[in-house]
């Protein structure tokens, strides 16, 4: 892939830019409440639930930790508090990047429009973006979309503002459910998988590895 030079590079911002802390503040929740395989158990299911909260018809994201959260803590058996939903909620975009990210995205934006796809809100998002420490072209949010990733809407309301098709764009996540498999689907060939860890590897949905964004001015040549 290092021969391919996009015209955009496409990223998912949570998880794969922004050092993503929905664990960390399920922590703060409960850590006190659970012992660490019940806390293990507890930041598995709201994480699972959050995926399920966004397959269906946009909601906001506020809504969305409201309802996994709830169900995360019923399954194990801890007391919900809306307050606490919203805790983590508002919690969302004082959040920064990973420690390698500011260097590797900026070389690369010398030279290729960057381009953020998020499940996110528009009152949240900038100020993660901001934190990134790099220009980007444009960011595209769920709530523009009125769909979250994995649907293909999320990705087709990308190409549709773009003005271009799966063939033009690198796609960069470190996740499969929410991006990966997707772009696959919808013919993106080329792509990327930072792996930060929270997923094992894939290899039959077709990506360049790199341990982090350090490695990304390689893939495309830099």
């Amino acid at each position: 892939m290092a021969s391919f030079r996009p015209k955009y590079i496409t990223f998912d911002c949570y998880g794969t830019l922004t050092n993503f802390q929905m664990a960390e503040a399920a922590r703060d929740l409960y850590g006190n409440r659970l012992d660490e395989p019940r806390m293990q158990e507890f930041i598995k299911n709201f994480a699972a639930y959050r995926l399920d909260e966004i397959l269906g018809d946009w909601k906001p994201y506020a809504d969305v930790i409201h309802n996994a959260l709830e169900r995360a803590c019923k399954r194990n058996a801890v007391a919900f508090s809306a307050d606490d939903a919203r805790m983590v909620y508002e919690r969302v975009p004082t959040w920064g990047p990973h420690a390698d990210v500011p260097a590797g995205l900026a070389k690369v934006a010398k030279e290729i429009p960057l381009v953020i796809l998020s499940n996110a809100m528009n009152a949240q998002i900038m100020s993660n973006v901001e934190k990134l420490g790099a220009p980007f072209h444009a960011v595209y949010t769920a709530e523009q979309a009125q769909a979250y990733k994995p649907r293909f809407k999320a990705f087709e309301y990308l190409f549709d503002r773009l003005g271009c098709g799966p063939e033009d764009i690198l796609h960069c996540s470190s996740s499969f459910r929410y991006d990966l498999m997707s772009a696959h689907d919808l013919g993106i060939k080329n792509k990327v998988w930072v792996n930060r860890g929270h997923e094992p590897a894939n290899p039959y949905y077709g990506y360049v590895e790199i341990a982090n964004i350090s490695g990304l001015p390689g893939v495309v040549g830099l």
